[in-house]
């Protein structure tokens, strides 16, 4: 699919104010890593996370992604009573019903003719969204989207350290564990609007989707009592990711005329230094080009996207005329890739 008309006509993003360590998380897991003889300092060496972020106490996802919607429409020159489409990106979501996207948009006082809506896809929701509001805007039945994620998984880490420390646990039974250890709290947002009311803002220029759910039982998450619960097959789950991204890679540069050289930056999902290199390496893009935040912010689900893109943005690693690739992968599996005209 091709873009002509759509830009990006703001972005933010919000790292929560608590950093906790891959260190600190050693630290809890002490026992454990003594009584399975595991190495101390595997978690950074094997992640490259060297820490992640969390919110202050417990919170609602609405609430989250609210603190980013708040923050772009700040720097939007389009005002808030006239977002014609608000759609919540997350993984974590407030319940099931009604949408979370409802919360926020009484958070931020949006306006009575905005159409609300929740998008969930794994890590994917961010660029699903962006996919759906682009085409909406080309055909012109609506004129400016904003698109907000808040993602916490603090619950999550905290039930995996409780059922890591029983004593039943073997290294066999805590493997599926460690991915959940690398998972960050984050929020972003995004104003996507017409080029009739930014024309000089980045453009969308194209997109492609590569699905195979024939793995979806790589990375399987719930509800567990009152906390989260997720099994990885870590190994299989990149082995798996990576024929995904290839083949999408391949219709990607085919669609938009691109080749490994035209990206001036590459934004990949962040789940850590290994996923990192093997993909950058299988597409044949050189490390220098990409821009990470995976090392300080760990794996924050469906922000992670961005989160980098407008970290990015904001550090000056984007300039005029920089084409920009999103290369997003989840779970389920499914990849988007996106290309974007700074």
């Amino acid at each position: 699919m091709k873009f002509r008309h759509t830009r990006i006509e703001s972005l933010a993003w919000v790292k929560p104010p608590v950093e906790l360590t891959s260190a600190e998380i050693e630290r809890r897991l002490e026992p454990v890593y003594r009584r399975l003889r595991l190495p101390e300092g595997r978690l950074e060496l094997m992640t490259g996370i060297g820490a992640r972020h969390f919110w202050e106490g417990p919170v609602l996802p609405s609430w989250a992604a609210a603190q980013a919607g708040s923050k772009v429409l700040e720097r939007s020159g389009i005002d808030a009573g006239e977002i014609d489409l608000l759609i919540h990106c997350g993984v974590c979501r407030d319940r099931l019903e009604p949408a979370t996207a409802s919360s926020v948009h009484r958070l931020l006082g949006l306006g009575q003719g905005t159409q609300i809506l929740d998008v969930s896809n794994a890590c994917l929701g961010f660029l699903n969204a962006m996919l759906l509001a682009a085409g909406l805007i080309e055909s012109r039945q609506l004129r400016s989207a904003l698109l907000v994620t808040g993602e916490d998984g603090l619950p999550l880490l905290e039930r995996t350290l409780r059922v890591m420390a029983e004593p039943t646990q073997t290294r066999q039974s805590i493997k599926p564990l460690f991915a959940n250890l690398t998972i960050g709290a984050g929020a972003a947002a995004a104003v996507l609007c017409h080029e009739d009311a930014a024309p000089t803002a980045p453009r969308l220029l194209g997109a492609v989707v590569e699905t195979d759910t024939s793995h979806n039982e790589l990375c399987q998450g719930a509800t567990a009592g009152d906390g989260l619960e997720m099994l990885t097959d870590s190994e299989a789950l990149l082995d798996a990711g990576l024929a995904v991204t290839g083949r999408a890679w391949t219709r990607f540069c085919d669609e938009l005329a691109w080749t490994a050289a035209t990206p001036s930056r590459v934004v990949c999902h962040q789940v850590g230094r290994a996923h990192q290199r093997r993909l950058l390496g299988d597409l044949g893009i050189p490390e220098e080009r990409d821009f990470p935040t995976y090392h300080f912010m760990g794996n924050t689900g469906s922000a992670a996207v961005p989160i980098t893109l407008a970290a990015a943005a904001e550090a000056g690693a984007l300039g005029p005329g920089d084409s920009v690739a999103l290369l997003g992968i989840g779970s389920g599996l499914s990849s988007v890739m996106m290309g974007v005209q700074w």
